[in-house]
């Protein structure tokens, strides 16, 4: 622990800092990130006004307690986060492997239609699948597929790879036919009619 030089009037504010350090330290409990920014925002404001002593025993009660790193918490401590506090995490999927491979046969038999085009028309297409027995979905994926946007069709749509088109001709032209058809070249324009354009 680091020692400093200190007047009686801060001996008194640097011994409860040191209780205090020393109960967390035997407690190394494990704080969750709602208690952590509350305890934040209790220490932020008298870390900036304490002295050089003070700080560094509010630091070492702050690591210790929250777990942060040295330099992380010094800078939490000097800019603590503004507004409300929300972790953002990830929603669960909406949309199962059933759906994805109904909106997957959908749109092969749309023959690789974009999903802009696919949407509006999927109700009857799914409809038509359905009576002739390429589809079956219940009541809840059927809903689910129909209420699918445009956004979330293009996004699972993109990761499919779309079949390469078959049956183009890969030969190329003779020298045979190049050679009856007559071309003028630039020097064979010598046209000195008058009115010629």
């Amino acid at each position: 622990m680091r020692k400093a030089n200190v007047t009686s009037s801060g001996k008194t504010s640097l011994k409860r800092i040191e209780v205090e350090k020393s109960q967390v330290s035997k407690q190394s409990v494990s704080m969750s990130y709602q208690a952590r920014l509350e305890f934040l925002e209790q220490v932020a404001p008298r870390y900036r006004h304490a002295s050089c002593a003070q700080k560094s025993l509010l630091l070492d009660a702050f690591v210790d307690l929250t777990g942060y790193a040295r330099k992380s918490a010094i800078r939490l401590l000097n800019h603590p986060p503004e507004g409300p506090h929300h972790i953002r995490r990830p929603r669960p999927p909406q949309y199962g492997p059933e759906i994805q491979q109904a909106l997957l046969v959908a749109w092969k038999a749309a023959d690789h239609i974009c999903a802009k085009r696919l949407i509006p028309f999927l109700p009857a297409l799914v409809a038509s699948l359905e009576q002739h027995g390429h589809l079956h979905l219940t009541e809840e994926s059927r809903s689910r597929l129909l209420a699918m946007s445009v956004t979330t069709a293009e996004r699972f749509l993109r990761t499919q790879r779309k079949p390469a088109p078959h049956g183009l001709s890969t030969t190329k032209a003779g020298t045979l036919l190049k050679h009856q058809i007559p071309i003028r070249t630039f020097h064979e324009w010598d046209e000195v009619q008058p009115g010629f354009l």
